[in-house]
């Protein structure tokens, strides 16, 4: 199992996820960012960081963001690691 970034990361990009990573699996494209299953070690550390609720188990992944599955392992080999928070698009909406 690995985690997922959803839709709502989209145009918001918040990266409080990111610093408690312990293996490297996001990676950061221009509006969003994706998880790379095959690092991601499904410890779930990411999922409470994130302020609009975007990173989810796979299995637990609403059906209207299923394909966002296949996205973030296909995204995620074309864009690098992020490791470092940094401030939010200003597109992002307000912390939850």
């Amino acid at each position: 199992m690995a985690h997922v970034v959803c839709e709502p990361c989209v145009n918001c990009k918040y990266t409080d996820c990111v610093e408690v990573c312990p293996v490297e699996c996001f990676h950061e494209a221009e509006k969003t960012l994706y998880i790379d299953p095959e690092v991601c070690i499904d410890c779930a550390l990411c999922i409470p960081e994130c302020p609009v609720e975007a990173i989810f188990a796979d299995v637990d992944v609403a059906e209207k963001w299923k394909s966002y599955i296949q996205l973030n392992a296909e995204k995620a080999l074309l864009y690098p690691v992020i490791t470092q928070k940094h401030d939010p698009l200003p597109t992002a909406p307000p912390r939850q």
